[in-house]
């Protein structure tokens, strides 16, 4: 499902998505995987591969995957991923994967200028948004299928740690049991995040 503008585009944790009408790209792939609810948070990862791969070939321009769900470029935001789904604790009825890509917009509000970005601000030309959603979706395919035959994303880890923007750097994890620091070691095959805290251990 792909729109040309939101009039309440959304972001993770309830934040709003900014989403002017002509300029962007905002899209929904409704998924059906036959595989357990757990598995489920790894699409995330494998959609940021997928836009990655659409917007170097779209525009020639070079993003890195900010671990779990944004991409960005000169460490701005580019793009934003929100992955929701209905499940039960034996299957999943579906997943939602909501793309957002800063494509072709060249100014933001106050609130977002300093943090955000497009591809149209990085290369200084416009892109097809169409194009770019062809290009985004061949890739997703390709990964996609990778992921559901390995049933992880083993066959994915080390590709995704090579484009990683925050790995080897000191990150903050903001763990619900007590936020703690360390250095970002890149992700394992369930896509999880290895820390390595300041006494040595690997969390």
């Amino acid at each position: 499902v792909v729109a040309d503008c939101q009039e309440s585009g959304k972001g993770r944790r309830g934040r709003s998505w900014t989403s002017p009408s002509g300029v962007n790209l905002y899209m929904s792939l409704i998924l059906r995987p036959d595989i357990l609810p757990s598995l489920a948070t790894m699409v995330t990862l494998v959609a940021a591969l997928a836009v990655r791969k659409g917007i170097l070939e779209t525009a020639g321009c070079e993003t890195q995957i900010k671990w779990p769900n944004d991409l960005v470029s000169g460490g701005k935001k580019v793009c934003g991923i929100l992955t929701e789904m209905s499940a039960e604790l034996e299957g999943i009825h579906y997943i939602v994967v909501g793309i957002g890509i800063n494509a072709n917009i060249d100014a933001f509000p106050p609130e977002v200028a300093e943090t955000a970005t497009s591809i149209f601000l990085e290369t200084g030309e416009r892109i097809s948004r169409s194009r770019l959603a062809a290009a985004v979706m061949k890739a997703f395919e390709e990964y996609y299928d990778q992921f559901i035959e390995a049933g992880s994303l083993k066959n994915l880890v080390d590709e995704y740690n090579e484009k990683m923007a925050n790995k080897d750097r000191t990150v903050k994890v903001l763990d619900p049991a007590g936020e703690y620091q360390g250095v970002a070691l890149g992700i394992n095959e369930k896509g999880e995040l290895l820390v390595k805290t300041d006494s040595g251990h690997i969390r």
